[in-house]
């Protein structure tokens, strides 16, 4: 009795232990002994492209989720509203991009059920979103080129959310006819070959097309300020062309000759971070950017209606483009106008240097005899307005010379050579 259960006990001692030792064998550098097998890639120093995908998408996950912040935020100061109406389909667009950098997590990960599942539904259906949402920005685009005036934000978001649905639809009959099966289990999810995971992405391609040739008719539109939007999207469009024709290339060529299926992985995370890189730099920057700028409308209302202050400044600017130009007038040449109206004494000032007049000395007035002329032809008679009467300068005064004249003339008359008097003998103050 006892060999039986000896044996009994050889036996089962090791089976007992056995999942213990696969447990305690050592982890890749870098990873921790308590950390499952499925996730080895993620902190595998061994597999380089493991950390650094994981890096590029946490990094592109955060980026996305500020911008959507920043987009939501910024709606109270959109100033146009055909670009206020885009808001919505741009928030969708962000939300894909976010999940194709969150789905890169899935493809570093080791397989299993869940992981296959996830990817084969959720690859279509991100870029299904993303690349929908650019096919109806590039039909409104071509409403505002020719009219000025695009579809209403409603619409614009339902044609991005009607085609993102047909994908849905294409993914999800896709796994309910692989996976479940009335006559069988259900089938092993990573169990699908490469040339099926591409057939079944064949109408995101069509998007993807679609999206490139929209924007072009809108090229040749009146209205030429929404060209900057039309050049956002074509080169977006045409880097996400290039991003699939060369995963698609290496995951149905090239892995098959040079890695084998281990490469398969790999290239589609590279895929996922490359082409929502593309998203993020190329389109969302520069619509969150463009968002707040007013469009030319609104410029010209700004620069003909601006914003007038009330204050010394202001009536000092607008005294002086008034009065730019005009000439001294504090001694005229004509008679005063009784129905000149007072002005202020600083209105006629215009910021200038007044030039200097040339008016006869007081020793010249005293010397100049009667053969050099009336002094009526070397000085007129002048009439000085308020300006002059308030200001204290210097020149001879009208009243001055008159009366310095006529004491002149009378004394050449009597034929006195009486020497004559100062006009300013009289102090004038």
């Amino acid at each position: 009795m006892a060999t039986p259960w000896f044996l009994l006990m050889s036996v089962w001692l090791p089976l007992r232990f056995l999942p213990v030792c696969r447990a305690q064998e050592p982890p890749p550098s870098g990873c921790g002994t308590d950390l499952p097998l499925l996730y080895y890639n993620l902190c595998d120093l061994s597999a380089a492209w493991g950390i650094v995908l994981e890096a590029v998408a946490s990094f592109g996950a955060v980026s996305s989720f500020v911008l959507t912040i920043i987009l939501v935020a910024s709606l109270p100061f959109v100033q146009d509203p055909r670009k206020k109406s885009l808001v919505g389909t741009q928030a969708f667009f962000l939300l894909g991009t976010f999940g194709l950098f969150c789905l890169t997590f899935d493809f570093i990960v080791k397989r299993d059920f869940s992981t296959c599942t996830s990817r084969r539904f959720l690859f279509g259906v991100l870029f299904g979103i993303c690349f929908s949402c650019l096919v109806a920005h590039a039909i409104t685009l071509n409403f505002l080129a020719r009219r000025n005036h695009g579809l209403q934000g409603w619409v614009t978001f339902g044609v991005a959310l009607l085609l993102a649905l047909v994908e849905v639809i294409i993914n999800t009959e896709w796994l309910l006819i692989t996976l479940v099966r009335s006559d069988g289990p259900s089938q092993d999810p990573c169990a699908v070959a490469n040339e099926d995971f591409v057939m079944a992405l064949i109408f995101v391609m069509f998007l993807l097309l679609a999206a490139f040739a929209a924007p072009w008719p809108a090229l040749c539109g009146c209205y030429k300020h929404w060209r900057k939007h039309i050049i956002f999207i074509l080169l977006t469009t045409s880097l996400s062309m290039t991003i699939w024709v060369v995963w698609i290339i290496m995951y149905l060529y090239g892995n098959q000759q040079r890695g084998g299926p281990a490469w398969d992985d790999p290239t589609l995370a590279i895929a996922l971070v490359a082409n929502a890189c593309v998203f993020v730099v190329f389109y969302i920057i520069p619509e969150v950017s463009h968002v707040t700028r007013p469009g030319p409308e609104q410029t010209y209302e700004n620069d003909m209606y601006p914003t007038r202050g009330v204050g010394y400044e202001t009536i000092l600017k607008e005294q002086k483009s008034q009065s730019m130009f005009v000439e001294n007038k504090a001694f005229s040449m004509d008679e005063p106008s009784s129905a000149k109206k007072p002005v202020s004494p600083y209105s006629g000032y215009n910021g200038q240097l007044v030039t200097s007049v040339f008016q006869p000395t007081e020793m010249a007035l005293m010397h100049k005899g009667p053969s050099e002329g009336n002094y009526d032809i070397i000085l007129p008679r002048a009439t000085a307005n308020s300006q002059a009467i308030s200001s204290a300068n210097s020149t001879l005064r009208a009243e001055d010379a008159y009366a310095a004249q006529s004491w002149h003339a009378a004394a050449q008359k009597d034929g006195k050579g009486i020497q004559a008097p100062s006009p300013y003998s009289k102090s004038r103050w």
